[in-house]
């Protein structure tokens, strides 16, 4: 599907985007990936990696700005929404700015990407979009509301819309493994509460996640993929296994336990061999055959959070993961 086809990343010079973009270009070869973000340093140390390739183009924009989200969208095929303010305590601060960026944002993505004639569009969301408690989670959940919802406004055969949801990703920048790592030497590990956990994902299974949306998705469906959880003690003793922990109480907004699909939704979530789908509610698109396809009905009350999670994932796997991406770490 996205062989020799345009694509326009928003926020593409994020965590996302680093990796995005080289595993499009290996496995698809588009035609072009447009990067479309705000910062000009960000873009001109991205394009630094790509030098003269005519596939990746950069495009300066904030997608607050409807009329340059509607000039970088001529000709383009496909949009991954990423832009957003997601860290917790700037959003916790600056509230109207992380409403003008999450919610009308993406508002101003669905309405350009229907009337420019775009084919299909995923939208990155958060854990902290299920049952939210945080003024992030709120809007990104009222973001994952308006681009299901896309699918009403764009009418039959026009542009479809869903929704890629996961959590924090390993080694990403702010998150807690580079966090860890920065720690002076002798430094006790803070740990916000020994009983927290955490879903631990990588970049590569989120974009893999997006490219099997852009595939499968008919139009409304939120997919979440089965991830590993963590104890938050284990993933600082497998970054510094030998230094002793103090507990610092958990920040404001934060949760004990991560949770990307809510008993609230189980009505209407399927389970498949790698992930989840929840499927809308509204005109019965919850018992369409053709979105549901292959889908089994998780059980009354099902919920998916990172406490009650099957699968986990041991400090030596997560000391190995480190290990091997130890350059990497922090910088993406």
């Amino acid at each position: 599907m996205l062989t020799g086809s345009t694509i326009l990343l928003t926020g593409g010079t994020g965590s996302f985007g680093s990796k995005f973009v080289p595993m499009t270009l290996e496995k698809y070869n588009p035609r072009r990936i447009i990067i479309y973000s705000r910062d000009e340093m960000k873009q001109w140390e991205m394009a630094k990696t790509y030098g003269d390739d005519p596939r990746v183009r950069f495009f300066i924009g904030d997608v607050r700005d409807r009329n340059r989200l509607y000039r970088a969208l001529d000709g383009v095929d496909y949009v991954v929404h990423a832009a957003a303010t997601k860290i917790v305590p700037t959003a916790e601060y600056n509230p109207f700015e992380c409403v003008k960026t999450n919610i009308n944002g993406a508002m101003n993505v669905i309405d350009a990407c229907i009337d420019k004639g775009v084919k299909r569009c995923v939208a990155l969301s958060t854990d902290k979009a299920s049952s939210p408690v945080n003024l992030y989670g709120a809007t990104k959940l009222a973001s994952d509301k308006l681009f299901v919802s896309g699918n009403s406004y764009s009418g039959a055969d026009k542009c479809r819309f869903s929704v890629v949801r996961y959590g924090n990703v390993m080694g990403s920048r702010g998150s807690v493994i580079p966090f860890f790592m920065s720690l002076d030497d002798g430094a006790e590990v803070p740990i916000t509460d020994p009983r927290m956990t955490r879903f631990m994902i990588t970049l590569e299974q989120g974009v893999e996640l997006v490219w099997h949306a852009m595939e499968d998705m008919v139009g409304g469906e939120i997919y979440v993929r089965k991830i590993p959880s963590m104890v938050i003690t284990d993933i600082a003793k497998a970054v510094l296994p030998d230094r002793a922990q103090t507990t610092i109480g958990i920040r404001p907004g934060e949760k004990l336990h991560e949770q990307m699909i809510g008993e609230e939704d189980a009505d209407h979530t399927y389970e498949y061999a790698d992930h989840f789908k929840i499927i809308p509610a509204i005109h019965n698109w919850s018992k369409d055959p053709i979105r549901i396809k292959d889908g089994k009905k998780v059980p009354e009350g099902f919920n998916y959070s990172s406490d009650n999670n099957a699968e986990w994932m041991s400090p030596d796997e997560l000391a190995a993961w480190v290990d091997a991406n130890r350059e990497k770490i922090g910088k993406f």
